[in-house]
């Protein structure tokens, strides 16, 4: 054996015995009270706040290293702002009843015996993320406030913002006499994806955070079973019957609130027939100077309205990208069923809306549209685990098992049957 292949043998199994303490410490989660979970979370968002130019100084560290034309950008870039919000967030998580103990089901069999089927811990949830400083704290929240444990697996961008932060959990952690490794920040590097994804028995569950690639090579190597949360290609549908100044409003609060979470509107897409009141919709944008690629149909509306140096005509990439950039797209349909099928096609089952006035339009198309969230005259910036009153969010799941949409409390446990009997055999 290689000195290479001996040194990543022994990286493995450093990994493997971190993991396994972090599975040890995922009990005694499991049977700590609410209250004092509680209480220890409240001390975690007061640190955050006390501890705010700490975290600064090394998120700038991870700034410094990534261009801010990058659209990783903005999601690595904590502020005091950001951080009072992350620590109200936790406060809300606090806040919540507990999710663990809830009677699901429950009757007696014929035969006598009592069945309880109850929420319970995962046990070690694993997140595999890139340039999201913000997830370590709502990772460990949530999950603490879960009575599971959290393994962790940043990305290299944010390597000295996660440190920072999960320092300051450890320090928490630690004063209330608990182990550090409940919270467990895998090392930035390959040999600890390759570790987490392969921790059969030792993690539950991994749930990936970031890009689609990210997103499909967990899914495409993990062993351990993988919640997706998708990323967010995300339309909204003016119709013919679509208020132009509610339109107006909803298309740029959704798509330049945040340009680069995945809730940001992608393509807009028009009724031909409304396409007078186009540079009405999108005339806001401008001030933020969004590049808008338009179709045929939608550039000629555009032509003598919209700044020139921020207007191209759309070639087929600019449909079913997720451009998390000042950047959208724009199609033109000749009715509903056109635009369904548009979305259809491009679609990552994340976020979509209507604008629309004709409510057998909306109904329609809250029915048909095949997403985790479907809105009607609202903007696609609300699919927030906070702002669905949730607390923090672990993720948006766009798959159909287990869970779907904005991912709390409730999602991340699981259920075990108690079953009393009073001696019955089976025959």
């Amino acid at each position: 054996m290689t000195t290479q292949a001996r040194s990543s043998e022994s990286t493995q199994e450093s990994l493997q015995f971190s993991l396994r303490q972090t599975q040890r410490a995922s009990r005694t989660i499991a049977a700590l009270p609410a209250e004092r979970i509680n209480t220890l979370l409240h001390d975690v968002a007061d640190i955050a706040v006390k501890e705010t130019d700490f975290i600064l100084a090394e998120n700038k560290r991870d700034l410094e290293r990534m261009p801010e034309t990058d659209p990783k950008y903005d999601r690595l870039k904590l502020t005091a702002e950001r951080i009072t919000s992350i620590a109200a967030d936790i406060r809300k998580v606090a806040g919540l009843p507990s999710p663990l103990g809830i009677v699901l089901e429950k009757r007696t069999l014929e035969n006598g015996i009592n069945l309880e089927k109850i929420s319970v811990p995962m046990g070690v949830i694993g997140i595999v993320y890139e340039a999201r400083p913000n997830v370590t704290f709502d990772v460990f929240a949530l999950c603490l406030k879960a009575g599971s444990a959290s393994a962790l697996k940043g990305g290299s961008d944010a390597e000295f913002s996660n440190k920072a932060i999960i320092s300051l959990i450890h320090n928490v952690l630690e004063k209330h006499g608990i182990t550090p490794l409940t919270a467990n920040l895998l090392p930035a590097d390959r040999e600890s994806t390759t570790a987490i994804l392969n921790a059969v028995g030792l993690v539950d569950v991994i749930i990936p955070r970031g890009s689609q690639g990210l997103i499909d090579f967990v899914r495409q190597h993990s062993r351990v079973p993988v919640i997706e949360t998708g990323a967010g290609i995300v339309h909204i549908y003016f119709d013919a019957s679509g208020d132009a100044a509610l339109g107006a409003n909803i298309i740029f609060n959704s798509k330049t609130r945040r340009v680069s979470v995945c809730n940001a509107l992608d393509t807009l897409i028009i009724h031909r027939e409304r396409l007078q009141d186009l540079p009405q919709l999108v005339q806001k944008c401008a001030e933020k100077n969004v590049h808008i690629f338009a179709d045929v149909d939608a550039l000629e509306a555009l032509n003598a309205s919209y700044p020139a140096q921020l207007l191209a005509p759309a070639e087929p990439v600019h449909f079913g990208t997720e451009f998390l950039d000042y950047k959208m797209s724009i199609k033109t349909v000749g009715n509903l069923e056109e635009a369904l099928d548009h979305i259809a096609e491009y679609s990552s089952k994340h976020s979509e809306a209507v604008i629309a006035s004709n409510e057998a339009v909306q109904e329609q198309f809250l029915r048909s549209v095949d997403a985790a969230v479907v809105y009607a005259n609202a903007s696609t910036a609300f699919t927030d685990g906070a702002q669905f009153g949730l607390g923090a969010e672990i993720g948006i799941s766009t798959q159909k098992l287990h869970a779907r949409g904005p991912m709390a409390l409730r999602e991340i446990t699981s259920y075990k049957w108690l079953a009393r009997g009073t001696g019955q055999v089976r025959g």
